[in-house]
């Protein structure tokens, strides 16, 4: 049996939300896209590079062309995940904070999402600071995929940089190895 309220929240709804599904759909896509965003990071941070690499497309374009230098790259995910797990677990520890994520749509299987990131590597080393920080945010393009949305292109953009940028050196170089000062 149906109180008057309900019914009355029934026609309200419906009639301010004529196409309450799609508007449900898009809910629905902007928390996995943030869900993705948020396991780069996890992934990342946690040296899990199974849950890293649910992340993206099967392809995935990079470019860390700003503040590292590397020129834009387009690879296959598995080949990605295998040159990062090596960098990443080469630091003490690695911390990378995603914030503010604005996520657009282009079409109902495409859209961006911006978000703030401040990450942090620590590698105690004999070339000063143990720390670097880059603070930056990403713009990163999703594609709908059947396994759910997929990253198909990371660009980071970097603003400043804190600490110690030799620390990158540093933890790719073997320990019997001396670094260049």
């Amino acid at each position: 049996m149906s109180s008057e309220w309900d019914t009355l929240v029934g026609m309200t709804l419906s009639y301010e939300v004529p196409n309450a599904d799609a508007a449900l759909r898009r809910l629905n896509d902007r928390a996995e896209i943030g869900d993705v965003q948020l396991r780069y990071a996890t992934g990342t941070d946690s040296h899990d590079w199974e849950l890293f690499r649910s992340c993206f497309t099967d392809e995935v374009e990079i470019d860390f062309s700003d503040g590292f230098g590397q020129p834009v790259v387009r690879v296959s995910a598995d080949d990605w995940v295998q040159g990062t797990a090596p960098r990443m677990e080469s630091f003490t520890a690695t911390q990378h904070m995603m914030t503010n994520l604005v996520i657009t749509f282009d079409g109902d299987d495409f859209a961006t999402c911006v978000a703030y990131v401040r990450a942090s590597h620590h590698l105690p080393n004999s070339t000063g600071d143990s720390d670097q920080t880059v603070h930056g945010y990403y713009t990163n393009r999703f594609e709908r995929t059947p396994s759910g949305w997929r990253i198909a292109a990371v660009k980071l953009t970097a603003r400043w940089m804190t600490g110690n940028f030799g620390i990158f050196q540093a933890a790719l170089t073997p320990a019997d190895v001396p670094l260049q000062r």
